[in-house]
Formats: structure tokens, sequence, C-alpha cells
């Protein structure tokens, strides 16, 4: 069983950054696909960016250019930078890990962004 663990979330203004990281309890030697998905109040739960073991970030239209992910195998850890935070970013950002071998997937308990002036 994996535990991942948010921390950074925030209030900030607009045009304002912020930085997630995602800590997870142990290391998945398999290929497995990380990332972060997001919920504002009253929608449903959107993706926001996503790697794959051994290969590059991809992001959402709505935050490409503004959010970078990395991944840090060695530490287990995830981060995310947002920059340029907007009010329309407002929501609770959560980790998600999928492991392939054995369809294995595992969340995060949330962290809360909140983008207001």
């Amino acid at each position: 069983q994996v535990q991942l663990v948010e921390s950074g979330g925030g209030l900030v203004q607009p045009g304002g950054s912020l930085r997630l990281s995602c800590a997870a309890s142990q290391r998945t030697l398999s290929i497995n696909n990380m990332g972060w998905y997001r919920q504002a109040p009253g929608k449903p739960r959107e993706y926001v960016a996503n790697i794959v073991t051994g290969g590059i970030p991809k992001y959402a239209d709505s935050v490409k250019g503004r959010f970078t992910m990395s991944r840090d195998d060695a530490k287990n850890g995830l981060t995310l930078q947002m920059d340029n935070l907007q009010p329309d970013d407002t929501a609770v950002y959560f980790c998600h890990l999928y492991v392939v071998a054995g369809s294995l997937e595992y969340w995060g308990q949330g962290t809360q962004v909140t983008v207001s002036s």
C-alpha cells in the first residue's frame, strides 16, 4: 500500500505562485504514472498534469505554460510549480499514482489552493 501526502497549498493573490509537493511512502520500481488532479467546489475532479516513468510531463490546456511538474524518483516525490495563478485555479489538488503492474491506483488526501484578492 502506497500513501501519498501532498503539501504546499494555501491562499495566494491572482498572478501569484505556489509550489505543491507530493511524497510517496515508498518507491515504486515498476512503470507508473504520477500526476495531479484538482476539484473545485461543485465540479467534478479534473486532470491537471501527469508524467509516466521515463517520460515527459503532460498538461491540461488550462494550465499549460503556467504550471510545471517534475518528479524525483530517488526521493519518491512529485512537485507542481504553479505560476500566474488565477481564481479559476481555486480547487483541492490531489496527487495521483497509477501502477501499471497490478493496475493499482492511489490518491493523496488533497491540498487546498485558493486564489483570491
